[in-house]
């Protein structure tokens, strides 16, 4: 598969507003984005640490996957993205070696990338994003 970097750390948290100033004002990042994903029911904050980000994710609807995260396992890490060239031949060559999909095929996610999902049950419990910046 050979990812070309961490992409980013997705966070689950309950308010952005809550979260965004410990971010800021004790580790000293600064919020570069704030987006919605309608399609996900999740709005984004994003912070650059070097090439990797971190993307803190609120929920819009407890019954969206974010909300429905934090309901059984609280505010936390929720997946690791690798950027990765090729997305859809990666999620197949995934899938051809084993690996269970959330998604078979990428579809949109924030920032404009296209982005995939494997199943935490094929990745010793890490929901694992891959990411493809179709403008790079």
């Amino acid at each position: 598969m050979n990812p070309t970097h961490i992409e980013h750390i997705g966070i689950a948290v309950k308010s952005l507003e809550e979260s965004i100033p410990y971010y800021e004002n004790i580790l000293g990042l600064k919020c570069y984005n704030i987006e919605e994903v309608k399609d996900q029911k999740v709005k984004t904050a994003f912070f650059k640490v070097g090439d990797t980000k971190i993307e803190l994710l609120e929920s819009t609807d407890p019954e969206g996957p974010i909300g429905k995260f934090i309901e059984k396992k609280g505010e936390g890490i929720h997946h690791l993205a690798f950027a990765v060239k090729d997305i859809d031949e990666k999620l197949t060559e995934a899938e051809s070696k084993g690996v269970r999909l959330i998604d078979k095929t990428s579809r949109k996610g924030a920032e404009g990338l296209n982005i995939g999902f494997l199943h935490p049950k094929s990745t010793f419990g890490v929901l694992t994003e891959l990411c493809e910046d179709k403008n790079k």
